[in-house]
């Protein structure tokens, strides 16, 4: 079963991205926008952990915070925080935060501390992209549509080829192939591989998508990363 995170972020462009980016790392996901929403679904649905921003209106992220421990749930709390000073932090933690992240944020960065949380709290957290088998050919392997990627020796072949990729090519390339056969829209993309989306008029990603392409593509072979027009890419052969 995937574990449950409850977020609270006012900032929709924020919340929608870190939702998605979440979802894409296997949690199930309810995203509220005010802390009164937040403690309602709190007292509802139990979560696994939360992920409250600090400032929003109303009922702000130490007041969910401060009821919610003051009702003895104990449910991990992780804040985000655009306040930095040593005393908003220990704010934060005497009300009963138990991590906190200052934005702005990288995605990775949340997510590791996701996992920590967890830990702490004795759950089995979610498996990292990390510890695989560094054999090739090993089950932990990701394989799809001619391609087999190690991603903890951060090497992928195509058929016995294998493909020299520069960090953010590889990171992209295993998004797709994590996700094969479905379609990722360039928000979420631009999301999961560099925490914040550029905006319509960038081409950041298609310039990417298009050095995978020359390194991937081989004559003759079928073209792995397919344009969605509209929407985004998808990795699938033929």
């Amino acid at each position: 079963m995937p574990h449950t995170v409850l977020l609270a972020e006012d900032d929709r462009a924020i919340r929608n991205a870190l939702a998605r980016a979440l979802t894409l790392e296997g949690y199930e996901v309810t995203a509220v926008s005010d802390g009164a929403a937040a403690l309602e679904q709190a007292t509802a649905t139990a979560p696994d952990v939360l992920v409250l921003d600090v400032m929003m209106p109303g009922v702000d992220g130490l007041q969910v915070c401060r009821e919610l421990r003051a009702r003895g749930d104990r449910t991990p709390i992780l804040m985000l925080t655009a306040l930095v000073e040593t005393a908003d932090r220990i704010a934060g933690l005497d009300a009963g935060a138990d991590d906190y992240v200052p934005k702005p944020f990288e995605v990775d960065e949340v997510f590791a501390r996701l996992r920590a949380l967890l830990r702490r709290a004795g759950k089995e957290p979610l498996p990292a992209p990390a510890a695989q088998d560094p054999n090739p050919t090993g089950p932990r392997d990701l394989t799809a549509a001619g391609l087999r990627m190690d991603p903890s020796a951060r090497r992928v072949w195509r058929d016995e080829r294998e493909i020299e990729l520069t960090r953010t090519e590889f990171d992209l390339l295993e998004l797709l192939l994590r996700h094969a056969g479905v379609v990722l829209d360039h928000a979420t993309i631009y999301d999961r591989i560099w925490g914040y989306d550029f905006g319509p008029g960038s081409k950041n990603l298609a310039v990417y998508v298009g050095y995978l392409r020359r390194k991937l593509d081989e004559p003759g072979a079928p073209q792995l990363i397919h344009t969605v027009r509209g929407v985004g890419y998808v990795l699938r052969e033929g």
